[in-house]
């Protein structure tokens, strides 16, 4: 395998100009004044967020107040904020051993939509388990912007479907942990999944060019979560703002 596995995808017209608008919008944040003191709180409140929008996009009713509340019980939701919870955790596991770790996040997430011998388990098919093979070993080698290999980690598990019925918040939680372990979002502040619940409209479409293998469609699906990035960083800057007003 190449040196850098994703050297021909980081030339395609379009990456570099992704890859530095998020990372601004990441700096941006970063910058603020309230994560002096208050960096534990902005990373909680974005959790909390993170889990309701990634429940909400895999199907759940539930709004953002009652999951604060504590009220939503659906299991989609509860799967969601049990994946939040374990995700700092998880973060040292992810760093080399990523089937693992998406091992756990099934587990976590799937626990009351499965039964137990099925949790933790990729979906039985050849492909699937190739190309988390894949996946792994290109993980080992890349020195990709953290917001490629995101991507890519998160096209790769939602186009396969690997982990049903719970891939989306797999992958959106398997993001997360591509951001922290790359170092550009070290203490999980960014609420990216509320940024792909902002964009939710255009994923589908978006992802199903991913699936296709063209360039143009790999480039459109980085480009995709690049913004989810953006509008998530903006979410938490918000969450700074609410904090530092009281």
């Amino acid at each position: 395998m190449n040196p850098e596995p994703l050297a021909p995808l980081l030339e395609l017209p379009g990456v570099a100009e992704s890859v530095t608008a998020s990372r601004q919008a990441v700096d941006k944040l970063l910058g603020h004044r309230v994560l002096r003191r208050r960096s534990a709180d902005v990373s909680a409140e974005s959790l909390l967020r993170g889990a309701w929008a990634s429940a909400a996009l895999a199907g759940s009713p539930a709004g953002l107040e009652e999951v604060r509340a504590g009220k939503a019980d659906d299991p989609i939701v509860q799967g969601a904020l049990r994946v939040s919870t374990e995700l700092a955790a998880l973060a040292g596991t992810w760093t080399g051993a990523q089937r693992q770790a998406l091992a756990r996040l099934h587990a976590l997430a799937a626990t009351d939509l499965l039964p137990a011998e099925q949790l933790g388990r990729p979906r039985p098919d050849r492909e699937v388990a190739h190309r988390l093979d894949t996946l792994a070993e290109v993980l080992a080698l890349t020195k990709a912007p953290a917001v490629v290999i995101a991507a890519i980690v998160q096209g790769e598990v939602l186009s396969l479907d690997a982990f049903a019925p719970a891939s989306g918040v797999v992958a959106r939680a398997a993001a997360r942990l591509t951001l922290i372990d790359r170092g550009l979002d070290p203490k999980s502040l960014v609420a990216l999944e509320v940024g792909h619940l902002e964009l939710a409209e255009q994923e589908q479409a978006a992802l199903a060019e991913y699936r296709g293998g063209e360039p143009a469609g790999v480039v459109g699906w980085i480009e995709h979560c690049g913004r989810a990035i953006e509008l998530g960083a903006r979410e938490s800057l918000a969450i700074c703002e609410a904090i530092q007003r009281g």
